[in-house]
């Protein structure tokens, strides 16, 4: 059964794939490996575990402005994330996936969504994600 959620369109763009929630935020700099796409951060819970191709679902990022570069990086390579799902506005991680759609014509849609429906997307095993102007939408595929 699909759920549709109205989103804050923060980069545009449009993506589907697996859900990948983070446990905990997670900062690009130090903490992705552009050319796997394999989470690097030593202490993070996830660590190992790879995010090309996938949903990323975090409530935010973590740390230094040099993680837009290393989004920007992972998304030319195609070890990136097809999009990306955050319940807090982030600058570092908007930049990162502007700087590629920019660049090097790579698109990691980002979405804004509420914390009233944070518990359902984080229990969706799928997502869709449509950002353009004018608004966005997260569909959720699957049970939730």
């Amino acid at each position: 059964m699909t759920q549709t959620i109205d989103a804050v369109m923060l980069v545009a763009g449009s993506a589907e794939g697996s859900a990948f929630v983070l446990s905990e935020p997670l900062s690009f700099w130090g903490g992705l490996d552009s050319a796997t796409g394999a989470i690097i951060d030593q202490w993070h819970p996830q660590k190992a575990q790879i995010m090309s191709g996938k949903i990323l679902v975090m409530k935010a990022g973590r740390g230094s402005s040099s993680g837009s570069s290393v989004l920007a990086e992972a998304i030319r390579r195609g070890t990136g994330p097809a999009g990306i799902v955050l319940m807090t506005r982030d600058a570092i991680v908007t930049v990162g996936a502007m700087v590629a759609a920019e660049l090097y014509a790579a698109h990691c849609p980002v979405v804004l969504v509420s914390e009233t429906d944070w518990p359902r997307i984080t229990r969706s095993p799928e997502l869709r994600l449509t950002a353009k102007e004018g608004g966005a939408t997260l569909e959720l595929l699957g049970p939730c």
